[in-house]
This record gives structure tokens, C-alpha cells and sequence, in this order.
């Protein structure tokens, strides 16, 4: 399973690579997800792109039992 940056507690952006490594997607499909403004991204400097862990985290949804559980 992948782990997060060691430095993730004090700084909560990840770049691509390693959000992608954290949700089990390729680059590419975060790069899709971030031109479709379905994630945030942020510019820090001309080529660095990160996003946050709570970005990160929202995309996630939880899905519903057969058998009704809430």
C-alpha cells in the first residue's frame, strides 16, 4: 500500500507522482481530472504542480452495502 511523504504533516500538497501513487492512478488521469475541474490543482512556480491531501481525499465516495447498511 502506498504511504505518504514525510512531510505531509507539515506541508499538505503532493505533486502529481505522489498523489497518484497515494490513489492508485496514473499522472495522466490526474492531469484529465484537473483540465475537467473535478480536482484542484495549485502552481507552485512554473512547473510544479500540486495538489492538497483534502482535494485528494474528496474525490473519494463511499459506496453503498446490498444490503442497505448507512
Amino acid at each position: 500500500m502506498p504511504h505518504l511523504p514525510q512531510d505531509t504533516r507539515d506541508n499538505p500538497y503532493l505533486s502529481l507522482t505522489d498523489a497518484a501513487d497515494l490513489v492508485g492512478q496514473s499522472v495522466n488521469t490526474l492531469r484529465r481530472r484537473i483540465s475537467s475541474g473535478s480536482l484542484p490543482a495549485y502552481r507552485f512556480g512554473p512547473r510544479s504542480i500540486r495538489i492538497r491531501l483534502a482535494d485528494l481525499e474528496a474525490l473519494g465516495h463511499r459506496i453503498p452495502s446490498a444490503r442497505g447498511d448507512s
